[in-house]
């Protein structure tokens, strides 16, 4: 078995364990995938300066991040469906991020539910929620977040219409999974994937069971999106939602500094810089570009948070170079959480923390928390 050295390699195991529709799910973008691409080309063209005959005896990547103590600057981003990436996804996720340190956010799209999640935990973890037409289920949703002891909340603004990703219909994506002629053989060759998957806690949306027996369930991911998400949400619903959640808010779909400061304006703890990994607005500018802009425009009102397309400890250094407290990954947990599990996304926390401490070693900076445009060449 090869040796894993990056998150390359745990992306190309997780696409031979994963059926075609579930890898791609993840993995690809929306329309022709321009913005998915930005995401990557626009952070390798940043260049570091290299530094030499600098003290690197004392170096640190421990970080604090609204008021909580994180022992590097990324957390796991909330992901649809990780149960069907391997089985009871979200625990897993959620005990990797306790055990490393670093948080873990859980998507209203989860397979596992919030309870199941919050029995195998004993750190809080945060809940990610859509808005939805029936505010009396956001209530709920957001109410069972409590109980569970979430201690942020995390608004997703970038999805209140799905971006056709083309490849999700060509490929048969389901929840739960169901066997076609189409994707038989795709699955067939894949006994351990599917085993795994259908001896878990739960086959279909573990937050939603009780809406989905009201409505008579659901076929597609953009079905429940057309159906239950809200696209009327306005900065009051932001208003709205701040008076009901006590803990710490963040929104996340931020991508034009208009945008930043009318949320840090609406007294949100966070925001987070996204495109939603290239998987919404096709043409859309990367997140490392806008991510100077939106810094400054919330001018220090609201803590900055990073994600798209960060596969690599540099990937990390180069956005809190350019402002950001902290990253957020999505793939390239969901890649880890395929290839090996719980031990997968441990593996993927600690190849881009020792990345992170090399490169910020030969950057010349020992400290994650004193990170400036200075380490990269103008």
């Amino acid at each position: 078995m090869n040796v894993v050295t990056c998150i390359a390699d745990l992306r190309d195991r997780a696409r031979k364990r994963l059926p075609r529709s579930i890898f791609e799910y993840a993995d690809r973008g929306s329309y022709d995938e321009v913005t998915l691409g930005r995401n990557r080309s626009d952070l390798d063209a940043l260049q570091f300066r290299q530094r030499v005959a600098i003290d690197l005896s004392q170096l640190s990547v421990a970080t604090t991040v609204l008021g909580e103590p994180w022992t590097m600057p990324v957390a796991i981003a909330p992901t649809g469906m990780a149960g069907l990436f391997h089985r009871n996804g979200e625990i897993c996720g959620a005990r990797a991020a306790e055990r490393f340190g670093v948080p873990f956010s859980l998507s209203t799209m989860s397979i596992c539910s919030i309870e199941d999640v919050a029995g195998a935990v004993r750190k809080p973890f945060w809940f990610q929620l859509y808005m939805m037409k029936d505010r009396g289920f956001s209530e709920e949703l957001m109410g069972r977040a409590r109980t569970a002891g979430c201690s942020a909340l995390i608004l997703t603004l970038d999805l209140v219409v799905q971006g056709l990703r083309r490849r999700d219909p060509k490929n048969g994506l389901s929840v739960p999974p169901r066997l076609t002629l189409r994707n038989a053989w795709d699955i067939a060759i894949r006994p351990a994937w599917a085993l795994g998957v259908l001896s878990g806690k739960r086959l279909g949306f573990g937050n939603l069971e009780s809406r989905l027996k009201e409505i008579g369930g659901l076929k597609t991911m953009a079905q429940w999106t057309a159906s239950q998400f809200d696209a009327s949400i306005t900065w009051k619903d932001i208003e709205w939602l701040r008076a009901r959640w006590p803990g710490k808010l963040i929104v996340k779909g931020i991508l034009d500094a208009e945008d930043a400061r009318l949320a840090a304006a609406h007294g949100v703890d966070a925001l987070v810089v996204s495109n939603h990994g290239g998987r919404q607005l096709d043409g859309a500018p990367s997140t490392i570009a806008v991510l100077p802009e939106v810094v400054d425009a919330v001018a220090g009102r609201c803590e900055v948070l990073f994600d798209g397309g960060v596969q690599c400890g540099q990937d990390v250094l180069k956005a809190l170079a350019r402002g950001a407290r902290a990253c957020l990954i999505g793939k390239s947990f969901l890649y880890a959480l395929a290839a090996n599990g719980e031990a997968g996304v441990l593996q993927a926390l600690e190849i881009i923390r020792q990345e992170l401490q090399v490169s910020m070693a030969l950057a010349g900076c020992t400290d994650v928390r004193n990170v400036s445009t200075s380490v990269l060449r103008s």
